[in-house]
């Protein structure tokens, strides 16, 4: 599986295109892509390189993390899939765009709920899914054993952690969801956060101040 990295809207978000590349097809992970430029370029990537998304996955429904929602789901007829714990936070959309002042098109609702019993399913590859609340109710991690590959998220960052002074965030929670679900993962595996550059969970284990 490939792993390809777009960083979108006013809060540096990192979208995500998982790439099953005997299949050409794809999984958009939190499309953050704001605005006609964001939107062409994230399209032209995917025209470019004749992928076919199949899946419109969000990690949660933080407002940076959905700006692109309605974009996607119209131009490649995608429905929506997240946990169902993330409800209220999608709802909560375009009040939180309102209260920073930026455009958005409401995300169409969840339509397929995600939970830690499946497997998410892409051509020949296939990723687990790790339910680590504590940044927002319902945080999802989704793990390519194959590459030793994390889509983490706003769960673990390079050398820190999500916030978790947002509603339905708690440090405790957190902290227990990183220990107990992503440290057994292999020291190797490569992180791809929500923000910020990749990283692996050796690296975090011996560096990241909030672990330590």
């Amino acid at each position: 599986m490939r792993v390809q990295t777009f960083c979108f809207n006013d809060f540096q978000e990192n979208t995500y295109l998982l790439i099953d590349e005997p299949s050409n097809t794809c999984i958009i992970v939190d499309p953050g892509c704001n605005g006609t430029a964001e939107q062409a370029q994230f399209s032209a990537y995917i025209d470019d390189h004749r992928l076919k998304p199949v899946r419109l996955i969000n990690t949660h429904c933080h407002i940076d993390h959905i700006l692109g929602n309605a974009y996607v789901a119209n131009k490649y007829g995608l429905q929506l899939e997240a946990h169902a714990g993330e409800i209220p936070v999608l709802q909560a959309g375009l009040r939180t765009a309102a209260m920073y002042g930026i455009p958005y098109v409401t995300s169409p609702d969840i339509a397929l709920f995600l939970d830690e019993s499946q497997v998410i399913t892409l051509g020949s590859q296939s990723l687990s899914i790790l339910l680590c609340p504590g940044h927002s109710p319902a945080s999802l991690c989704f793990y390519h054993a194959a590459s030793k590959q994390l889509i983490a998220g706003d769960v673990l960052f390079h050398e820190s952690i999500g916030r978790t002074d947002l509603p339905g965030g708690d440090y405790d929670t957190l902290i227990s969801s990183i220990n107990t679900k992503l440290w057994p993962l292999p020291d190797d595996t490569i992180v791809y956060p929500g923000h910020g550059i990749s990283t692996t969970i050796g690296h975090e284990k011996q560096y990241n101040p909030f672990l330590n």
